[in-house]
């Protein structure tokens, strides 16, 4: 009996080491796959450093931006150095973006993003981890340090093409070299700009004799929209953020030269008469809409007092945008009426008048029918989850030329002076089929993934919002949406 009771002892404890030695070579494995399926890596707080982590979340659910980055670093292939690649910006953050949308094979959960502070810190930026920063200010740092990047990078390809030297701007077709031989292709991915930037206009014109100045151009990386005064019983939306964005205003006492002009033709020779003022319409229109639409949702008020506030109430937004009325438009006269008609649907832009945005009233839609399009004043729930939707969804059977479809949202949970940054972005697509956009989304705090709902996403207090510019393709019943390329 002691016999048998030492032999199950002894297989009891073989048993016992074969298990462990299988979770130890399975257990944490399978493990680590049953966490990642459908998920992405998260990362690693380093100490007040959510603002990064939610912002870098973000930008990796912009495929567009990924690909601007691996076409933009493409000539520094050419180094031997791995160290001295490490040095761009653009580098460290493709490998980044490539690994939280799981194009990059990574065996860790977490990732440590302390790599991109180090190499802004060689940008002069000083961020320290130890104080609340914020994710909209670190965005134009990254897209500003990006655009210094692109500048930095030499123009003239050879010491020996003085031609080149002598033109500080110069086309690939004009480079000659007056040495033997010709000169390598000039890369053109340097004069490229990033997928974020774009162009707003600037419209002024006086009310007295209708006289357009010169429409002035500034650019743009992100749309940042204050929140107009809520109106009680009346939920606040995108639109109205937008409206209010471009509303035009008037400015008093302008010296206005067609006035001016116009008092000088009707007064006697000789006679010296004064720069006439008047009051000018000024209006803000987008002149040139990015693939990737970053847009900022103020949150900062200050109250009577001068302390700063932050306002929590909800915007509504849509998982699709419409720009179209936002767009701006150079004004044409009746004659040239008929070459408009006979351009391309992207120099057509509908809802605007001179260049001068038009809201849509309900006058303007068919009797029966609601504009199902408005940008967040209704649900999403008419998109199908396949990514097509109804024509019906168009009221005047017209398709927009500028939508946009919703890849992340950066959220902030506190107040002013503290809080914590969290990211609703979509799950990367598979690698079967990496130009597909999935229905599935993720809510993202740091190290910490789990899957979300489109409602939940929806119903989320937004600070940013990431969009990408998608095109309509398709005839007869439905329309499916499909990443620019």
């Amino acid at each position: 009996r002691y016999k048998v009771m030492k032999n199950w002892g002894v297989i009891g404890g073989v048993a016992a080491a074969l298990a462990a030695g299988m979770y130890v070579l399975w257990g944490p494995i399978t493990e680590r796959r049953r966490r990642r399926r459908g998920l992405v890596p998260g990362l690693l707080n380093l100490g007040n450093t959510c603002f990064m982590n939610s912002l870098l979340q973000g930008l990796s659910s912009c495929p567009s931006f990924i690909k601007w980055l691996q076409e933009f670093t493409a000539q520094y292939k050419a180094e031997q150095s791995q160290s001295s690649q490490d040095q761009y910006l653009s580098v460290t953050l493709l490998h980044l973006l490539r690994a939280l949308s799981c194009q990059e094979v990574t065996e860790d959960d977490v990732l440590d993003a302390s790599c991109l502070l180090e190499v802004l810190r060689m940008y002069r930026w000083q961020i320290s981890s130890f104080e609340e920063q914020d994710a909209h200010e670190l965005f134009h740092v990254l897209t500003s340090s990006l655009e210094d990047e692109r500048d930095r990078q030499p123009r003239v390809t050879h010491l020996f093409d003085v031609h080149s030297l002598e033109q500080p701007e110069i086309t690939q077709k004009q480079i000659s070299c007056r040495t033997k031989g010709s000169l390598p292709p000039v890369s053109s991915h340097w004069k490229s700009q990033h997928p974020f930037h774009g162009r707003l206009t600037s419209n002024m014109v006086c009310k007295h004799c209708e006289h357009q100045s010169p429409v002035r151009y500034d650019t743009f990386d992100s749309l940042s929209l204050s929140i107009p005064a809520a109106v009680w019983g009346r939920p606040m939306t995108l639109d109205h953020c937008l409206h209010h964005f471009i509303s035009s205003e008037s400015i008093k006492d302008v010296v206005c030269d067609n006035c001016t002009k116009i008092q000088a033709e009707g007064t006697l020779n000789g006679q010296s008469i004064e720069n006439q003022r008047t009051t000018f319409v000024k209006q803000l229109k987008l002149g040139k809409l990015p693939q990737c639409l970053c847009i900022h949702l103020q949150r900062l008020s200050w109250s009577n007092q001068g302390t700063p506030l932050k306002r929590h109430e909800h915007v509504q937004f849509n998982e699709f945008l419409v720009m179209d009325i936002y767009k701006y438009r150079l004004p044409l006269h009746k004659s040239s009426q008929n070459e408009l008609n006979q351009k391309s649907p992207e120099e057509k832009t509908p809802g605007t008048k001179d260049g001068i945005a038009v809201k849509p009233s309900d006058a303007e839609q068919p009797s029966g029918t609601k504009p199902l399009f408005r940008n967040g004043a209704c649900s999403s729930s008419f998109l199908m989850s396949s990514g097509t939707f109804p024509l019906a969804a168009f009221p005047e059977c017209s398709s927009p030329v500028y939508l946009y479809r919703l890849m992340a949202v950066v959220v902030h949970h506190g107040d002013m002076h503290s809080g914590h940054f969290v990211t609703y972005r979509r799950s990367p697509p598979s690698p079967k089929n990496p130009l597909s956009v999935t229905s599935q989304w993720l809510w993202i705090s740091d190290d910490t993934v789990r899957k979300a709902s489109l409602q939940e996403v929806l119903s989320s207090s937004a600070y940013l919002l990431f969009y990408e510019r998608v095109r309509l393709r398709g005839q007869h019943q439905s329309l499916e949406l499909r990443s620019e390329e």
